[in-house]
């Protein structure tokens, strides 16, 4: 699944299958807040929040900044993969 950092709309993006799963954030000085997942009902119970999360996190990571979870999507995934912790703000 490639996923892309639309900057212009503050969100990641992946297309599946024809359908667009995004994750929102918003970013200040170095700690990028995601607010909103939101996977299309057609790609429902197919993992896809959580590839998509995880390559979120894989992106924050590598571009030395933190994370905030305020989504409840998100908070739930680094809750159940705990070495995400160390990006936590």
């Amino acid at each position: 699944m490639e996923v892309i950092d639309n900057k212009e709309k503050n969100r990641f993006e992946a297309n599946v299958k024809g359908e667009l799963a995004i994750v929102e954030y918003s970013l200040k000085d170095e700690v990028i807040s995601i607010t909103h997942t939101e996977v299309p009902k057609a790609l429902a119970g197919q993992g896809v929040g959580s590839k998509l999360t995880e390559a979120v996190l894989k992106h924050v990571e590598e571009r030395g900044l933190k994370v905030k979870p305020l989504c409840p999507f998100t908070k739930k995934y680094i809750d159940k993969h705990p070495q995400w912790n160390e990006i936590v703000a």
